[in-house]
């Protein structure tokens, strides 16, 4: 594997270098060829360096800044006004091709702000898209877009959101020719609002695509389909509703398991399948969502992630880095609009 650098905002999020450095000190442990440029405030930054290998430490680069961008922060006035911030100097470094992917925890408006000015948009793409994955019942992973990054959208934006998540499922799981759909109220075809119904037919008229037609909500963890495409409104609500659930779940299920003895002690027989389930339960399992639809590679890891869930994020950077994502979405869509223009 050839050496990948990683610009990191460790300020963002909810706990700040007390996650981010000792998830990024992990992730250098797990992976040789990896470097990293963390950003923020380098006297919090040394706090957690203190334990780090040589040949650990050889690998880091710091960029001091005491500059945050606050969760408060409109994504405006953080474009505007927060030019030294720790999210923007990550973000340069990809811009000046000093880091091949940037990783923050932090607004994630701000981040979409200060991503689309910086990086600028892939020719053909109108607006980039917060997708993530979710679980299915068959353990494979499902792509979900927008996820907030565009409250509303037109057919055409849909149409490239649909591209987009194809050729990301490809790339990250090397999935041929994946199956996509879009999120709708039903699955016939006089169901939705104009700007699916359109959306639909743009994906019917393209062959490259896999376009299997409209799917439900209650059919988004099935995994019949590896994409689902729907406005950010949408998109935003649906995962927001699943994590609730999703910890729900993982708190009553453990609630249950320390009920009784004879509960308890079935639990210890089976713990490992227990465990299983929980982890896969746990929306932490899936953190990191990917901006894409730009010209760099940038990812969003949960504001209240912990170390766990930010190596997650860190690791699905590095993938998307090596898989060179942009260039990959760049071509395919190129390919598809000639195709149609023909």
């Amino acid at each position: 594997m050839t050496n990948l650098t990683l610009a990191l905002d460790v300020m963002g999020g909810d706990f700040g270098p007390r996650v981010t450095v000792p998830a990024t000190l992990q992730a250098l442990h797990l992976y040789p060829s990896l470097h990293v440029v963390l950003v923020g405030n380098q006297p919090e930054i040394d706090l957690f360096l203190t334990k780090a290998e040589p040949s650990i430490r050889q690998r880091i680069e710091i960029i001091h800044t005491t500059e945050v961008v606050s969760m408060s922060d409109r994504p405006v006035h953080a474009l505007r006004n927060r030019k030294q911030s720790s999210m923007r100097l990550a973000i340069e470094q990809v811009r000046d091709g000093k880091a091949q992917a940037c990783l923050s925890a932090g607004n994630t408006g701000a981040l979409m702000a200060i991503s689309k000015v910086l990086l600028k948009t892939l020719p053909g793409i109108d607006r980039p898209a917060l997708v993530s994955c979710l679980p299915s019942v068959n353990k494979a992973p499902v792509y979900l877009l927008d996820l907030g990054a565009n409250v509303s959208c037109c057919s055409e934006t849909l149409f490239q959101f649909a591209i987009m998540g194809s050729v990301l499922c490809e790339a990250v799981d090397k999935k041929h020719s994946p199956k996509v759909a879009l999120l709708n109220v039903g699955i016939e075809e006089i169901k939705g609002n104009d700007q699916v119904q359109q959306a639909g037919q743009l994906l019917q008229q393209s062959p490259q695509i896999n376009y299997v037609g409209f799917i439900e909500g209650n059919d988004i963890y099935s995994g019949n389909v590896d994409v689902i495409v729907c406005d950010g409104f949408v998109g935003n609500i649906t995962l927001k509703t699943s994590e609730g659930i999703a910890k729900l779940l993982v708190n009553q299920l453990e609630q249950g398991l320390t009920q009784g003895w004879f509960v308890r002690l079935m639990a210890k027989l089976i713990a490992p399948r227990i465990n299983s389930v929980l982890k896969q339960m746990n929306p932490d399992h899936y953190n990191g969502a990917s901006l894409i639809g730009l010209r760099g590679i940038v990812v969003k890891s949960h504001g209240s992630a912990d170390q766990s869930a930010y190596l997650q994020a860190i690791i699905l950077a590095m993938t998307e880095a090596q898989r060179r994502l942009p260039k990959m979405i760049e071509e395919r869509l190129e390919s598809i609009l000639l195709d149609i223009n023909n």
